[in-house]
């Protein structure tokens, strides 16, 4: 029981950690998309106003990883008994979705259109607009140094490595967070570049350039963030070390012959659901049975305390084999 209120506590508290990572993340990102767009309009530079779009997808984004951390933890009800922890995975989608849309349509759009346009550089508006992009990075990696510091924080309890921790990328509002602000950062450096060389040769192919380049990496970090979303929607399974490790303590049972399906989902970034058939080793009575199945689940419960819907079902190994060659 204690297991499973410290849980419950520590969900608690990385929930807590991922609003406050998002809402740095919001209010950074209004401040910069206000300023990218005065700017970018009085330096006439699409590479800055591409910036702007892409900051206004990164504020809608917030604002669906602020509902999704919200909604997930609604208790579960009547019509979802499994409680509501893929909320955090449809919202990431739609956040995917949005950067997709929002920011790299809009900036390969805005490059397409300087190409076709062409243009004339003007040093006072572009003074302006290398301010406000310094301004823009430094809010920016302030956020991402924030984000940063949550995985490393996650990476910690976990017991693997940052690399490990952003490629597994449990919680997905987390993850998109840094997704956002390692690509928003990438994205002004071009932006930049592309002002710069365009100051310095009076050629906009190059601020065009850069444009749609930040509008291909968008599209790419949406893929990314959106297939990773699809696969927890559909039903992901659990960790591969936790499947091995449930395996082998299910086989190590006195009362278990042998496992003869294992199934798993994640239910959400901090539960899961195993399902799991096993045969049984002869000699049990029923109340023998009866009691260790209940011990078993107690054990994987406290061993993963993510594992918060266990459900056991004892087959008969042979009888099963027999069908199954009687249906070949």
């Amino acid at each position: 029981m204690g297991d499973t209120r410290t849980h419950s506590a520590r969900k608690r508290e990385r929930d807590s950690e991922t609003r406050f990572t998002v809402w740095v993340a919001l209010a950074a990102n209004l401040v910069i998309c206000v300023a990218k767009a005065v700017g970018g309009v009085i330096a006439g530079s699409p590479a800055l106003l591409s910036e702007a779009a892409h900051s206004v997808a990164d504020s809608l984004n917030e604002v669906f990883l602020l509902a999704s951390v919200k909604r997930s933890r609604r208790p579960a009800d009547r019509h979802h008994p499994f409680g509501y922890g893929k909320e955090r995975y449809f919202w990431s989608l739609l956040a995917a979705v949005g950067i997709f849309v929002t920011g790299g349509c809009f900036s390969v759009f805005q490059g397409v259109e300087a190409f076709r346009a062409g243009g004339s550089e003007s040093h006072e508006g572009y003074l302006i607009g290398f301010a406000v992009l310094f301004v823009a990075l430094l809010a920016e990696g302030a956020s991402l140094a924030r984000a940063v510091l949550q995985v490393r924080g996650a990476a910690a309890a976990a017991d693997h490595s940052v690399r490990e921790e952003i490629r597994v990328g449990r919680d997905p509002a987390l993850r998109t967070v840094l997704a956002e602000d390692g690509t928003a950062c990438a994205g002004v450096l071009l932006a930049m570049a592309g002002m710069g060389l365009h100051m310095a040769t009076g050629r906009m192919a190059y601020e065009a350039s850069a444009s749609i380049l930040i509008g291909v990496l968008l599209v790419y970090v949406a893929y990314t963030l959106g297939k990773g979303a699809r696969a927890q929607l559909i039903g992901e399974a659990a960790d591969p070390e936790v499947q091995r490790g449930v395996r082998e303590l299910l086989r190590e049972q006195p009362e278990i012959d042998s496992v003869t399906t294992l199934l798993t989902m994640r239910l959400s970034p901090d539960s899961a659901l195993l399902a799991a058939s096993v045969d049984l080793t002869p000699g049990y009575d029923s109340e023998t049975v009866e009691d260790a199945m209940v011990r078993i689940k107690e054990e994987l419960k406290t061993r993963w305390p993510e594992l918060d819907q266990v459900f056991l079902d004892v087959t008969d190994a042979a009888a099963a084999s027999r069908a199954t060659g009687r249906a070949r």
